[in-house]
Protein backbone atom coordinates (compact mmCIF):
# COMPACT_ATOMS: atom_id res chain seq x y z
CA UNK A 1 0.00 0.00 0.00
CA UNK A 2 2.81 2.40 0.88
CA UNK A 3 4.47 1.62 -2.47
CA UNK A 4 1.27 2.42 -4.36
CA UNK A 5 0.95 5.73 -2.53
CA UNK A 6 4.56 6.72 -3.28
CA UNK A 7 4.21 5.91 -6.97
CA UNK A 8 0.85 7.65 -7.13
CA UNK A 9 2.26 10.82 -5.57
CA UNK A 10 5.10 10.87 -8.12
CA UNK A 11 3.14 9.92 -11.19
CA UNK A 12 -0.62 10.15 -11.03
CA UNK A 13 -1.35 13.68 -12.33
CA UNK A 14 1.06 13.56 -15.25
CA UNK A 15 0.27 9.93 -16.08
CA UNK A 16 -3.47 10.44 -16.07
CA UNK A 17 -3.13 13.47 -18.31
CA UNK A 18 -0.92 11.67 -20.80
CA UNK A 19 -3.16 8.60 -20.70
CA UNK A 20 -6.24 10.55 -21.66
CA UNK A 21 -4.33 12.39 -24.35
CA UNK A 22 -2.86 9.25 -25.90
CA UNK A 23 -6.20 7.50 -26.18
CA UNK A 24 -8.40 10.37 -27.38
CA UNK A 25 -6.20 12.45 -29.70
CA UNK A 26 -3.22 12.04 -31.98
CA UNK A 27 -0.26 12.95 -29.75
CA UNK A 28 2.23 15.56 -30.95
CA UNK A 29 5.99 15.20 -30.70
CA UNK A 30 5.94 17.13 -27.41
CA UNK A 31 3.12 14.92 -26.15
CA UNK A 32 5.15 11.80 -26.87
CA UNK A 33 8.21 13.25 -25.20
CA UNK A 34 6.13 13.89 -22.07
CA UNK A 35 4.78 10.32 -22.14
CA UNK A 36 8.27 8.84 -22.50
CA UNK A 37 9.55 11.02 -19.68
CA UNK A 38 6.70 9.86 -17.47
CA UNK A 39 7.45 6.24 -18.34
CA UNK A 40 11.09 6.69 -17.34
CA UNK A 41 10.04 8.15 -14.01
CA UNK A 42 7.64 5.30 -13.38
CA UNK A 43 10.24 2.69 -14.31
CA UNK A 44 12.65 4.20 -11.77
CA UNK A 45 10.02 4.02 -9.03
CA UNK A 46 9.02 0.43 -9.83
CA UNK A 47 12.64 -0.74 -9.98
CA UNK A 48 13.19 0.67 -6.48
CA UNK A 49 10.11 -1.18 -5.29
CA UNK A 50 11.25 -4.48 -6.81
CA UNK A 51 14.68 -4.07 -5.26
CA UNK A 52 13.09 -3.65 -1.82
CA UNK A 53 11.18 -6.96 -1.91
CA UNK A 54 12.68 -9.43 0.56
CA UNK A 55 14.14 -12.58 -1.10
CA UNK A 56 11.88 -14.88 0.93
CA UNK A 57 8.77 -12.97 -0.16
CA UNK A 58 9.95 -12.91 -3.76
CA UNK A 59 10.48 -16.68 -3.70
CA UNK A 60 7.03 -17.22 -2.20
CA UNK A 61 5.43 -15.08 -4.90
CA UNK A 62 7.44 -16.84 -7.64
CA UNK A 63 6.17 -20.24 -6.53
CA UNK A 64 2.58 -19.08 -6.13
CA UNK A 65 2.47 -17.43 -9.56
CA UNK A 66 3.96 -20.44 -11.34
CA UNK A 67 1.60 -22.85 -9.59
CA UNK A 68 -1.37 -20.74 -10.69
CA UNK A 69 -0.15 -20.72 -14.29
CA UNK A 70 0.42 -24.48 -14.34
CA UNK A 71 -3.14 -25.10 -13.13
CA UNK A 72 -4.84 -22.52 -15.37
CA UNK A 73 -7.21 -23.92 -18.02
CA UNK A 74 -5.69 -21.71 -20.72
CA UNK A 75 -2.24 -23.09 -19.93
CA UNK A 76 -3.31 -26.72 -19.76
CA UNK A 77 -5.14 -26.47 -23.08
CA UNK A 78 -2.29 -24.70 -24.90
CA UNK A 79 -0.31 -26.72 -27.43
CA UNK A 80 2.16 -24.08 -28.61
CA UNK A 81 3.36 -21.16 -26.52
CA UNK A 82 5.99 -18.44 -26.27
CA UNK A 83 7.42 -17.74 -22.82
CA UNK A 84 10.13 -15.50 -21.46
CA UNK A 85 13.15 -16.87 -19.64
CA UNK A 86 13.29 -15.06 -16.31
CA UNK A 87 16.38 -13.10 -15.30
CA UNK A 88 17.04 -12.76 -11.58
CA UNK A 89 19.15 -9.64 -12.10
CA UNK A 90 16.15 -7.93 -13.71
CA UNK A 91 13.92 -9.13 -10.84
CA UNK A 92 11.44 -10.76 -13.20
CA UNK A 93 8.89 -13.28 -11.98
CA UNK A 94 10.59 -16.67 -12.15
CA UNK A 95 9.54 -18.98 -15.00
CA UNK A 96 11.99 -21.85 -14.45
CA UNK A 97 9.39 -24.19 -12.92
CA UNK A 98 6.97 -23.57 -15.80
CA UNK A 99 9.61 -24.06 -18.50
CA UNK A 100 11.06 -27.12 -16.79
CA UNK A 101 7.66 -28.81 -16.53
CA UNK A 102 6.91 -28.13 -20.20
CA UNK A 103 10.25 -29.56 -21.33
CA UNK A 104 10.10 -32.50 -18.92
CA UNK A 105 6.60 -33.45 -20.09
CA UNK A 106 7.79 -33.24 -23.69
CA UNK A 107 10.63 -35.64 -22.87
CA UNK A 108 8.25 -38.03 -21.11
CA UNK A 109 5.67 -37.78 -23.88
CA UNK A 110 3.05 -36.48 -21.43
CA UNK A 111 0.85 -33.67 -22.76
CA UNK A 112 3.55 -32.16 -24.94
CA UNK A 113 3.63 -28.42 -25.66
CA UNK A 114 5.82 -26.77 -28.25
CA UNK A 115 7.86 -24.06 -26.55
CA UNK A 116 9.40 -20.95 -28.11
CA UNK A 117 11.64 -18.59 -26.11
CA UNK A 118 13.15 -15.17 -26.94
CA UNK A 119 16.47 -14.40 -28.54
CA UNK A 120 17.44 -10.72 -28.85
CA UNK A 121 19.13 -10.08 -32.18
CA UNK A 122 20.14 -6.42 -31.90
CA UNK A 123 19.49 -3.16 -30.05
CA UNK A 124 16.77 -2.07 -32.48
CA UNK A 125 13.86 -3.91 -30.83
CA UNK A 126 14.53 -6.99 -32.99
CA UNK A 127 13.71 -10.18 -31.11
CA UNK A 128 12.92 -13.69 -32.33
CA UNK A 129 11.14 -16.57 -30.62
CA UNK A 130 12.93 -19.86 -31.25
CA UNK A 131 11.86 -23.42 -30.48
CA UNK A 132 13.69 -25.35 -27.75
CA UNK A 133 13.16 -28.91 -26.55
CA UNK A 134 15.44 -28.99 -23.49
CA UNK A 135 17.09 -26.64 -21.01
CA UNK A 136 20.49 -27.42 -22.51
CA UNK A 137 19.37 -25.59 -25.65
CA UNK A 138 19.94 -22.32 -23.79
CA UNK A 139 23.20 -20.39 -23.68
CA UNK A 140 24.30 -17.30 -21.74
CA UNK A 141 24.51 -14.18 -23.91
CA UNK A 142 26.80 -11.16 -23.49
CA UNK A 143 24.39 -9.66 -20.94
CA UNK A 144 24.38 -12.83 -18.80
CA UNK A 145 20.82 -13.64 -19.89
CA UNK A 146 19.83 -17.13 -21.01
CA UNK A 147 18.59 -17.43 -24.57
CA UNK A 148 18.42 -20.14 -27.24
CA UNK A 149 21.41 -20.73 -29.47
CA UNK A 150 20.44 -19.97 -33.10
CA UNK A 151 21.26 -23.55 -34.15
CA UNK A 152 20.70 -26.89 -32.43
CA UNK A 153 23.31 -29.50 -31.46
CA UNK A 154 23.27 -30.86 -35.02
CA UNK A 155 23.92 -27.45 -36.54
CA UNK A 156 20.37 -26.99 -37.83
CA UNK A 157 18.66 -23.61 -37.53
CA UNK A 158 16.02 -23.58 -34.80
CA UNK A 159 12.43 -23.11 -35.84
CA UNK A 160 11.38 -19.46 -35.68
CA UNK A 161 7.78 -19.02 -34.52
CA UNK A 162 7.25 -16.47 -37.30
CA UNK A 163 7.93 -19.24 -39.83
CA UNK A 164 5.95 -21.96 -38.02
CA UNK A 165 3.08 -23.71 -39.79
CA UNK A 166 0.78 -23.63 -36.77
CA UNK A 167 -0.37 -20.78 -34.49
CA UNK A 168 0.75 -20.09 -30.96
CA UNK A 169 -2.00 -20.32 -28.32
CA UNK A 170 -0.35 -18.41 -25.51
CA UNK A 171 2.32 -15.83 -24.67
CA UNK A 172 3.71 -15.57 -21.13
CA UNK A 173 5.07 -12.03 -20.81
CA UNK A 174 7.32 -10.10 -18.42
CA UNK A 175 7.06 -6.42 -17.60
CA UNK A 176 7.87 -3.76 -15.03
CA UNK A 177 4.34 -2.68 -14.13
CA UNK A 178 0.72 -3.43 -15.03
CA UNK A 179 -2.79 -2.35 -14.19
CA UNK A 180 -6.13 -4.13 -14.06
CA UNK A 181 -7.15 -2.67 -17.42
CA UNK A 182 -4.35 -4.61 -19.12
CA UNK A 183 -1.84 -1.81 -19.55
CA UNK A 184 1.77 -2.99 -19.47
CA UNK A 185 4.92 -0.97 -18.82
CA UNK A 186 8.00 -2.65 -20.30
CA UNK A 187 11.66 -1.85 -19.79
CA UNK A 188 11.83 0.65 -22.63
CA UNK A 189 13.41 -1.41 -25.40
CA UNK A 190 10.17 -2.06 -27.26
CA UNK A 191 11.12 -5.68 -27.97
CA UNK A 192 7.89 -7.31 -26.85
CA UNK A 193 5.53 -4.69 -28.24
CA UNK A 194 7.28 -4.87 -31.62
CA UNK A 195 7.31 -8.66 -31.69
CA UNK A 196 3.71 -9.02 -30.54
CA UNK A 197 2.48 -6.54 -33.14
CA UNK A 198 4.29 -8.48 -35.88
CA UNK A 199 2.90 -11.78 -34.65
CA UNK A 200 -0.65 -10.44 -34.39
CA UNK A 201 -0.37 -9.17 -37.97
CA UNK A 202 0.85 -12.61 -39.06
CA UNK A 203 -2.06 -14.30 -37.30
CA UNK A 204 -4.53 -11.99 -39.06
CA UNK A 205 -2.93 -12.70 -42.43
CA UNK A 206 -3.22 -16.45 -41.87
CA UNK A 207 -6.70 -16.25 -40.30
CA UNK A 208 -5.41 -17.74 -37.07
CA UNK A 209 -6.95 -17.18 -33.65
CA UNK A 210 -5.02 -14.49 -31.80
CA UNK A 211 -2.84 -15.82 -28.96
CA UNK A 212 -3.74 -15.09 -25.36
CA UNK A 213 -1.34 -12.53 -23.86
CA UNK A 214 -0.75 -13.28 -20.17
CA UNK A 215 1.66 -11.26 -18.01
CA UNK A 216 3.25 -12.53 -14.78
CA UNK A 217 3.44 -9.96 -12.01
CA UNK A 218 4.47 -9.58 -8.40
CA UNK A 219 1.75 -8.00 -6.28
CA UNK A 220 3.84 -4.83 -5.99
CA UNK A 221 3.90 -4.39 -9.77
CA UNK A 222 0.14 -4.03 -10.18
CA UNK A 223 -0.66 -0.32 -10.07
CA UNK A 224 -3.89 1.64 -9.90
CA UNK A 225 -5.52 2.44 -13.22
CA UNK A 226 -4.31 5.73 -14.66
CA UNK A 227 -0.72 5.50 -13.45
CA UNK A 228 0.70 3.85 -16.59
CA UNK A 229 0.93 6.24 -19.55
CA UNK A 230 0.50 4.61 -22.96
CA UNK A 231 0.87 5.29 -26.66
CA UNK A 232 -0.66 3.50 -29.64
CA UNK A 233 2.41 1.23 -29.78
CA UNK A 234 1.72 -0.20 -26.31
CA UNK A 235 -0.22 -3.45 -26.54
CA UNK A 236 -2.52 -4.46 -23.66
CA UNK A 237 -2.44 -7.92 -22.10
CA UNK A 238 -5.44 -10.23 -21.85
CA UNK A 239 -4.77 -11.39 -18.30
CA UNK A 240 -2.47 -10.89 -15.32
CA UNK A 241 -1.23 -13.59 -12.95
CA UNK A 242 -0.17 -12.47 -9.49
CA UNK A 243 0.17 -14.46 -6.24
CA UNK A 244 -3.46 -13.58 -5.52
CA UNK A 245 -4.71 -15.30 -8.67
CA UNK A 246 -5.62 -14.54 -12.28
CA UNK A 247 -7.06 -11.19 -13.33
CA UNK A 248 -9.02 -11.82 -16.53
CA UNK A 249 -9.11 -8.58 -18.50
CA UNK A 250 -10.20 -9.22 -22.07
CA UNK A 251 -13.19 -11.14 -23.40
CA UNK A 252 -10.74 -13.65 -24.87
CA UNK A 253 -9.32 -14.35 -21.41
CA UNK A 254 -12.76 -14.79 -19.90
CA UNK A 255 -13.84 -17.13 -22.67
CA UNK A 256 -10.74 -19.31 -22.37
CA UNK A 257 -11.02 -19.46 -18.60
CA UNK A 258 -14.01 -21.80 -18.79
Amino acid sequence: MRTQMMIAQCCSRAACGQLRMSTTTTPTHDDLDAIFKQKRLLRTQVRKTLKSIQPSLRSHQDNAIQDIVLEAPWFKSSRRLCAYISCAALREVDTFKILSQILQNNTNGAGGKKLYVPRVEDKNSHMRMLHISRIDDLIVNSMDILEPAPVDADGNAREDVMQANNPVDLFLLPGLAFDRAGRRLGRGGGYYDTFLKNYQDLAKTRNWKQPLLVALSYSEQILDEGLIPITSADLPVDALVSPEGVIHISTAALNRYH
